[in-house]
């Protein structure tokens, strides 16, 4: 790199990125929240039970029906009608198999050996049993899964896939340490939502790929995306009426956390759900106008811009699908329970939830969208162009028509 293109990068990225670095570092001081009271206040258990660990011996109840014998004539067995026999592995009675009352919807997915969580609770002995299923152990697929998903990363893309995993790990720290307890405490969720988009971007981004002015190229394309995301969603939640107390988990907010506005908490939703593929687009948008760059350093930047919106389109194309897809996969359940209702197919999808996850996959995919030619532009910008005749030959190709 010459002197005067060094120059260049260092102006480049201290005009825009330092003021954008500090004014997030300010956020992030003024909005940090203390120790929040509401983390982990509430007790998961009730008072009189406690949690243990247990290993599924046996599918058949009978084969530990012994254990509830001794109950007799103060026990009507109804929970022993969907049960499996488990050794107790912690608390008072371990060692001991017993039966655990597991409901109906989780049973098909237990196996001998698999190893449970489950509540020990004196109450429940008149159905048969005092230990109830709470939920699976999964630490060991999950954790199995997220190795080897770090090893293949590592494989296919060597040090940068390294890097990336320490910007998701950076990032996610941005979002369990300051953006929930922030919300907890009462922080605007707006400016808690941008300050803590903006603190993951700049990790994640800087981080994975490096400072450079292609990065920051890619790094402002994500903030015009984040920034219509945002006037979008706000317009959205208003124009349809969504109100965010859809679920039994916003309902719990309403009442553990006063104050808290689910509308506003809805819109910031929509903004979070939105950075990931959208940094994922205006990454690869901003590589591929310095790919056309670098091959043709003689293109203006009117040619450039053309050329990058040409590949542009490709992921215009895609991203039409992608985020629809992503949501219907996950909604799969919610949108069979609708479609058993006896009701107009528009009344059924732009009914509460279903219409908070159509708005929220549009206003997401319109900043998608957006912020690619916002990307291509930026970057156009920042190309270093040179004149036809100062360009060397060998570093000219023919222009590919589309």
């Amino acid at each position: 790199m010459s002197q005067n293109e060094h120059r260049r990068v260092v102006t480049v990225l201290a005009a825009l990125v330092v003021p954008l670095v500090v004014a997030t570092l300010v956020g992030l001081a003024v909005l940090w929240p203390g120790r929040s009271d509401l983390v982990g206040s509430q007790s998961f258990n009730a008072q009189g039970t406690s949690t243990e660990s247990a290993t599924v011996t046996s599918l058949d109840v009978a084969d530990c029906a012994q254990a509830a014998a001794p109950l007799g004539a103060v026990s009507d067995g109804s929970l022993l009608d969907s049960a499996v026999c488990a050794e107790i592995t912690t608390g008072a009675a371990a060692g001991a198999i017993m039966p655990v009352h597991v409901p109906a919807e989780s049973l098909p997915a237990a196996d001998v050996g698999d190893r449970l969580n489950v509540i020990y609770t004196a109450d429940a002995l008149v159905g048969g049993t005092p230990f109830i299923f709470v939920d699976y152990q999964r630490q060991l697929p999950v954790g199995a899964l997220a190795l080897v998903y770090a090893v293949v990363v590592v494989a296919v893309a060597g040090r940068k896939g390294v890097l990336s995993v320490v910007g998701l790990l950076l990032s996610s720290g941005v979002l369990l340490l300051f953006m929930i307890p922030a919300l907890l405490e009462g922080g605007s969720p707006m400016a808690v939502t941008l300050t803590g988009s903006v603190a993951m971007m700049l990790l994640a981004v800087y981080v994975a790929h490096g400072v450079s002015v292609r990065t920051t190229t890619a790094l402002l394309g994500t903030l015009a995306g984040v920034v219509i995301t945002v006037m979008l969603a706000l317009w959205g939640v208003g124009a349809a009426n969504l109100t965010g107390a859809v679920g039994d988990d916003a309902l719990t907010l309403t009442t553990r956390v006063p104050g808290l506005d689910l509308r506003s908490l809805l819109t910031c939703g929509m903004v979070i759900a939105g950075l990931g593929v959208l940094n994922d687009v205006t990454i690869t948008q901003a590589s591929a106008v310095w790919e056309l760059h670098a091959a043709n350093p003689a293109l203006g930047r009117g040619r450039l811009f053309t050329g990058g919106m040409r590949i542009g389109r490709d992921h215009i194309a895609s991203t039409v699908y992608t985020l629809a897809f992503a949501y219907a996969g996950t909604a799969l359940p919610l949108i069979l329970s609708a479609s058993l209702i006896d009701r107009a197919v528009i009344d059924t999808v732009l009914s509460g939830e279903i219409a908070e996850e159509l708005v929220r996959t549009l206003v997401s995919s319109i900043g998608l969208v957006l912020a690619i030619p916002a990307t291509t532009l930026i970057a156009a910008l920042l190309c270093r162009t040179e004149r036809p005749e100062h360009a060397e030959p060998t570093e000219r190709t023919p222009h590919a028509e589309p």
